[in-house]
This record gives C-alpha cells, sequence and structure tokens, in this order.
C-alpha cells in the first residue's frame, strides 16, 4: 500500500502522486492508498476504461488530473470507485467519446470540472449534456469549458446545477445564447463569456441575469458587438447594471460607420432606428393583414357572383349556343368536303 509506481514520483507526506511525461498506455494498478492528489498528464493513455482506478483502492483521491494524454474515450464507469473526488481535469484532450455514466450510476460528488480543449467534438458535447442534466454532478461549483470553439450550448445543458457558482464558457466561437437557459444556478457567482462571437444579448438572456441574485462577475470583452437597433436593450442594462467587468472597453464591431465606439457611449441617434427591431414580427402582422385582405375580396367577389346568378346563367347559356352553332357550321363543312359527290358542288356553287 505505501509502494510507489515504476516511472511515478511519490510524496507521502504531501499525499500527492506524479506520472508526468512517462509515456503511460495505462493507470498504474499499484497506486498507493494514500494518494489525494494524483497528476497523470502529458502521457499517451489513448482511453480510459470501466474500473481504470481499482475499487476500493483510492478511497482519499480528491484531485484527479488527466488533462495532455491524447485520451480519445472515457467509458461508463471508469471513475465510478473514487468516492472522495471532489476536481477533475480533463482538459488537452481529444475526446471522440465520453460516456454520461462515466461515473456510475449513483453520480459523483465532484465539485470541479476542468474540460478546456477537450469538447472539440459535437457528439462529446452533447455527451457532456446529457451527464449534466441527468442530475449525476449536482454538487459541481465550478466547470470551465473554454478553448473548445463552441457554436452553440444544448438547450437546457445547465439546469441541474444548483450549487454551479464559477462558468467558464471563454475562448469559444458562441454566436448566441438564446436557447442557454441560466435559470436554476442560484448559486452562480461568475460567468465568463469573454473572447467569443456573441454580436448582441437579447432581453430573454438580460432578464435572467437580473434574476440571479448571486451573479457579480460577468465577462463579455473580445466579442462582435452589432451595434444596429438590436443592440439597445444591451447598452440600457450595461449602463445600469454593475455585473459587467471593464464594460467601459466593450466596442462596437459591425457595421463600419460604428467600429470601435464603445458600447455605454452609444445613443438612439446613433442608430437611426427607423424600422422596427423585431422584424420576424412584423412579417408575421404584414402575413395576417394580406390574409385579411385576399379573404374579404374573395368574399366580395363570391357576393358579386351571387347577385348576379342569372345574368351569368344567361351569358353561359349564349356562349352554349353560340358554340354549338359554330360547331354545327364545322361539322356541315366537313361533311360537304368529306363526299366526294358534293366535292365539285361546293367548289362550283355557292352552298
Amino acid at each position: 500500500p505505501g509502494s510507489c509506481p515504476a516511472l511515478c514520483e511519490c510524496l507521502e507526506a504531501a499525499k500527492t502522486v506524479k506520472c508526468v511525461n512517462r509515456n503511460l498506455t495505462a493507470v498504474p494498478p499499484d497506486l498507493p492508498s494514500y494518494v489525494r492528489n494524483l497528476f497523470i498528464t502529458g502521457n499517451r493513455l489513448a482511453r480510459l476504461p470501466a474500473g481504470a482506478f481499482p475499487a476500493q483502492r483510492l478511497p482519499d483521491l480528491r484531485a484527479l488530473n488527466l488533462s495532455g494524454n491524447h485520451l480519445r474515450a472515457v467509458e461508463a464507469g471508469a471513475l465510478a470507485a473514487l468516492p472522495a473526488l471532489r476536481q477533475l481535469d480533463l482538459s488537452g484532450n481529444p475526446l471522440v467519446s465520453l460516456s454520461p455514466q462515466v461515473f456510475g450510476e449513483g453520480g459523483s460528488p465532484l465539485e470541479e470540472l476542468a474540460l478546456r480543449g477537450a469538447l472539440r467534438d459535437h457528439s462529446v458535447l452533447l455527451s457532456l449534456a446529457a451527464m449534466l442534466q441527468s442530475g449525476a454532478l449536482r454538487n459541481l461549483s465550478r466547470l470551465e469549458l473554454a478553448d473548445n470553439g463552441l457554436l452553440l450550448l444544448p438547450a437546457g445543458m445547465f439546469t441541474a446545477l444548483p450549487a454551479l457558482r464559477q462558468l467558464d464558457l471563454s475562448n469559444n466561437s458562441l454566436v448566441g445564447l438564446r436557447n442557454v437557459s441560466f435559470q436554476g444556478l442560484g448559486q452562480l457567482q461568475s460567468l465568463n463569456l469573454s473572447n467569443n462571437s456573441l454580436g448582441v444579448l437579447r432581453n430573454g438572456t438580460l432578464a435572467q441575469f437580473r434574476g440571479l441574485p448571486a451573479l457579480r462577475h460577468i465577462g463579455l470583452g473580445r466579442n462582435t458587438w452589432v451595434c444596429d437597433c438590436a443592440i439597445e436593450d444591451l447598452v440600457a442594462w450595461l449602463k445600469e447594471s454593475d455585473q459587467v467587468e471593464g464594460k467601459e472597453a466593450l466596442t462596437c464591431a459591425y457595421p463600419d460607420k460604428m467600429l470601435g465606439k464603445a458600447l455605454l457611449k452609444i445613443n438612439g441617434s446613433d442608430l437611426n432606428c427607423s424600422m422596427p427591431v423585431d422584424l420576424p414580427s412584423q412579417l408575421q402582422t404584414s402575413y395576417v393583414f394580406l390574409g385579411i385582405v385576399l379573404a374579404l375580396i374573395g368574399a366580395i367577389f363570391l357576393l358579386v357572383l351571387y347577385l348576379n346568378r342569372k345574368g351569368i346563367k344567361k351569358w353561359m347559356h349564349n356562349i352554349r349556343d353560340a358554340c354549338r352553332d359554330h360547331m354545327e357550321g364545322y361539322h356541315y363543312r366537313y361533311e360537304i368536303n368529306a363526299d366526294p359527290r358534293l366535292t365539285n358542288l361546293s367548289s362550283n356553287s355557292d352552298v
């Protein structure tokens, strides 16, 4: 129990084991039971199978760092036998498979989870969302999802994290938060959205921010803010809120005439909002009005037809008689032309 695995460095007094840059392909099976802090980084594990950590052998392990191991798959039950685990770092691994049951059926007391640069595959992001939504990590207080190139987040991804206090979504490519719900995150204190591709924050998102009593730090720097009429709500919120760090440095990225202008210095005359902001609602209203007009025209047309039904009937009869007389004339000429005895007669006389 007190021995140290080959290729690892053990510090019994600090209850720490380090297996760093040793080209390991599997978790050492003979880890000492006293370990609380375990670093297995910079190796070539490739996959973390079920039971990767021996059951009941590491009862005190609290911090596990598996970053930079070329991990591609973390299977169901891989971290199920770690009852004291509080911190997990899987950053810098090119994951293509992450089982939602990685902590087993009963969940985990995990409090901090770092996945920086580990969610490049969209299926892994969906698996993580399923894991979080299942309630397996209800004690999670810190979640780091930076540097993953994320465009959009799965709906309801954070709804089962009531203890979450810090959420880092920085250095991604997020273009909007319309389908993201922060409701239920009553303990959230810090939200980092800096260095993304956000063009605007809508009223629904701003209302959620206002409804989070503990939220004191919001990072919005280095985003591509589009300063048109849709930015008015965000500007008004920035002017009244003390939650945004460095809000004076937030500037417009589009259009060209507004490039570099501080958001806090924007006023109505700069935006020239002659068109309504909510174009989808305007178009929907226009379609409804057009439908009403067409229905009214159709009703008038049917009414005119009904009032003139006798005249229309007489007109239709006249057309029918004219067509019948015309067709009888053609039929008579055809009979003359088809009878060889009448052919000479028709050519020499006026029939």
